[in-house]
C-alpha cells in the first residue's frame, strides 16, 4: 500500500521506494474515514433507540423499524471503508461535552441519539456523494424515514405516558409556581398543564419554556393550556383546549399527530363531539363548584359515572377535586383525576402528590 510521505523502506536488505499518496489518493482515504466513522455512528444511535423500543416500550413494530435501518446502513458498511479507519489517530475520539456525561431522562437519551444519527445521515449523504451516488440518495430518503421514526416514537412515549398518568396538576399563578410543580413532580407527578388567564405573552412563554425544562427532567408531560402558538414555540406534548377555543380539528392540522390535545367537557355531549373529532383527553367536570370555573354550575357526580362507562380515552375528573373528597370522586367511577387549588395551596405538595397517587394507584385497570 501507499504510504502518505516518500521514504526508503528496506526488506531483506533491499531498498524499495514508497511512493506516496497523489492528492486525489489522500482526499479518497479521508473521504472513506469520514463516511466510515459516521456509518459507525448513525448503526450506534439506532441501536440505542431500538434497545428502548423492545425493551422499554415492548413495541416490535418501532423496534423492527429501527433494526431495518440498521441493516440498511451497514449494508453500505463494507470492507473498502472499514480499512481506511485510523482510531489512533483521530483527534475527535478524546471530544466530549458535559452533557453526553449524563442524561436527565429516557427523553433526553432518545432525543440525543436521534440527533446523533440525523447528523451522521446528513453527513453519509453529502461525503457518499463522492464515493457513490446512488448511496447519497438512499441516505438522504433513510434521512427522512427517521425522521418519521422519531416522530412516531415520541408521540408513542406520550400517548403511553398520558394513559399512565393518574393525576394531573393544572397550575393557577403563584410566586411560588415553580418549586411548587417540582415538588410535585418530586413526589411522582407525570403530567402538567400551565394555566394562567391573566399573565401577558411574555412571561407566560417565559413560564411555559421553564417547567417544560422541568417536566423534561423528571419525565413528566407538560400540556400548555389554551394557546397552541405557546405550545409550538416551548415545544410542548400538547394543547388543552376548552369549549370556546379553537376547534380541536385546527389545532391538530398546527399541531400534527404526535402532540397531545385535551378538551374540557361538562356534559355527554360535549364529551362524545371531543372525543369525535379527535380528542386525546378529556376533562370530566366540574365536578363540584370551584372558583377555578367561575358562573358554572357543577356537572356533579352523575356525570362522572357517565365518563366511566361511556368514555373510550383518557379521561380526568375535574374541579374542587381534593384529599378530602377524591375518593366519593373514585368510588363514582373515576381513575384519574385533575387538580388545581389543592395542590397549588399546598404547605406539604410532595405529599399531597403521593396522597392523591396513593389513593388513585389502588385502583385497578379497567375497574
Amino acid at each position: 500500500m501507499k504510504e502518505a510521505g516518500c521514504y526508503d523502506e528496506s526488506t531483506n536488505g533491499v531498498v524499495v521506494m514508497v511512493e506516496p499518496y497523489s492528492q486525489t489518493e489522500q482526499i479518497q482515504q479521508i473521504v472513506y474515514r469520514i463516511l466510515d466513522a459516521n456509518l459507525d455512528r448513525a448503526r450506534e444511535g439506532l441501536r440505542t433507540i431500538e434497545e428502548w423500543c423492545r425493551f422499554g416500550l415492548n413495541n416490535a413494530q418501532l423496534a423492527g423499524e429501527c433494526k431495518r435501518l440498521r441493516q440498511e446502513v451497514a449494508h453500505w458498511h463494507t470492507a473498502e471503508l472499514r480499512a481506511a479507519r485510523d482510531t489512533p489517530g483521530d483527534s475527535g475520539t478524546d471530544l466530549s461535552h458535559p452533557q453526553e456525561e449524563q442524561r436527565a431522562s429516557i427523553k433526553s437519551l432518545l432525543q440525543a441519539n436521534f440527533c446523533r444519527v440525523e447528523e451522521a445521515l446528513r453527513v453519509l449523504e453529502e461525503y457518499s456523494k463522492l464515493y457513490n451516488p446512488n448511496m447519497g440518495k438512499e441516505f438522504k430518503q433513510m434521512r427522512y424515514q427517521v425522521y418519521t421514526l422519531e416522530s412516531n416514537l415520541m408521540g408513542y412515549q406520550r400517548h403511553q405516558l398520558l394513559w399512565r398518568s393518574r393525576l394531573y396538576l393544572v397550575t393557577s399563578p403563584s410566586e411560588t409556581l415553580f418549586a411548587t410543580v417540582e415538588a410535585a413532580l418530586k413526589g411522582g407527578l407525570t403530567l402538567l398543564q400551565y394555566r394562567d388567564k391573566t399573565a401577558d405573552d411574555t412571561v407566560r412563554l417565559e413560564n411555559a419554556a421553564k417547567l417544560r425544562q422541568l417536566c423534561h427532567i423528571y419525565g413528566a408531560l407538560f400540556i400548555m393550556n389554551d394557546r397552541v402558538d405557546l405550545a409550538l414555540a416551548v415545544d410542548a406534548d400538547g394543547v388543552h383546549l376548552g369549549q370556546q377555543d379553537m376547534p380541536i380539528a385546527t389545532a391538530r392540522q398546527l399541531l400534527g399527530s404526535q402532540r397531545l390535545i385535551g378538551n374540557s367537557t361538562t356534559n355527554p355531549e360535549e364529551m362524545q363531539g371531543a372525543i369525535a373529532a379527535g380528542a386525546d383527553y378529556v376533562g370530566v367536570g366540574p365536578v363540584y363548584e370551584t372558583p377555578t370555573k367561575l358562573g358554572k354550575a357543577a356537572a356533579g357526580l352523575d356525570y362522572v359515572s357517565h365518563a366511566a362507562k361511556n368514555c373510550s380515552i383518557p379521561w380526568f375528573a375535574i374541579g374542587g377535586i381534593d384529599a378530602n373528597n377524591v375518593n366519593d370522586v373514585i368510588d363514582a367511577g373515576a381513575q384519574r383525576v385533575a387538580v388545581v387549588r389543592s395542590l397549588m395551596q399546598a404547605e406539604q405538595p410532595t405529599l399531597v402528590t403521593q396522597y392523591f397517587l396513593s389513593q388513585l394507584n389502588r385502583i385497578k385497570p379497567g375497574s
